[in-house]
């Protein structure tokens, strides 16, 4: 079994049946966050989609707090390890197997700077299989055509997670058109909400894309979704 919970923006934590994950940890600082740093004791990996402070997040604590391994592109694991952590460096397309499962890094439209305006490569999405199961974290994107092709190579998807809350990624609209593409068997709104500029109502994106067909669930910070 594995349970995907909410942490609020794009964080999220992955459990498996013996594997704890989490992406994008940004929980100091996170308004939406439902824990804090020091309640993390338990953790195998931390995956990193951008170098952007909401993103990155608490990840070198975390790393150093429970002997995590980063894995994320070059640039922002090379930042990581001078910090003190473990670390596995990878670049978009590629991917690499773990003790929990597969990971890959896709292309993502976004930047990747990092919390002093380093430059920390670029943006990736993430497709991670733990336990069979396949997610597709997006990061932070616009919408893109390839997203067709990701579905190709690495589905069929079990769950998409996408940016719904516009001006820096993709609004409900683009992310609509998102899950046409991806075709995922549930696709989770993310990114909505933290802040002024990305505030819009999920239950917009909720209905639309069940008006296309298609499955999603709104998951409030602190819930969760077990993958069937």
């Amino acid at each position: 079994m594995v349970t995907l919970r909410f942490h609020g923006h794009s964080c999220w934590e992955i459990q498996g049946a013996a594997h704890r994950i989490l992406i994008d940890p940004f929980l100091t600082g996170n308004p939406q966050a439902d824990v804090a740093r020091a309640d993390v004791t338990a953790l195998d990996a931390i995956l990193v989609s951008h170098g952007h402070s909401d993103h990155l997040g608490d990840t070198v604590a975390l790393a150093k707090q429970t002997g995590a391994v980063v894995i994320a592109n070059y640039e922002i694991a090379t930042y990581c390890a001078q910090r003190g952590c473990t670390i596995h460096p990878l670049h978009i397309g590629g991917g690499a197997t773990f003790p929990f499962g597969h990971v890959r890094l896709t292309i993502a439209h976004h930047g990747s700077t990092g919390p002093e305006g380093e430059a920390l490569g670029n943006p990736a999405g993430i497709v991670l299989v733990i336990d069979g199961k396949r997610l597709y974290h997006a990061g932070d994107t616009a919408v893109f055509l390839d997203m067709q092709l990701i579905a190709e190579l690495y589905g069929p998807l079990d769950v998409a997670l996408l940016p719904i809350g516009d001006n820096f990624t993709m609004g409900i609209t683009e992310a609509v058109k998102a899950t046409e593409l991806l075709c995922a068997r549930m696709h989770i709104p993310m990114h909505y909400n933290t802040f002024p500029y990305i505030e819009v109502n999920p239950e917009a994106f909720r209905r639309a894309v069940e008006a296309a067909g298609r499955k999603v669930v709104v998951i409030p910070p602190g819930g969760e979704y077990v993958v069937p």
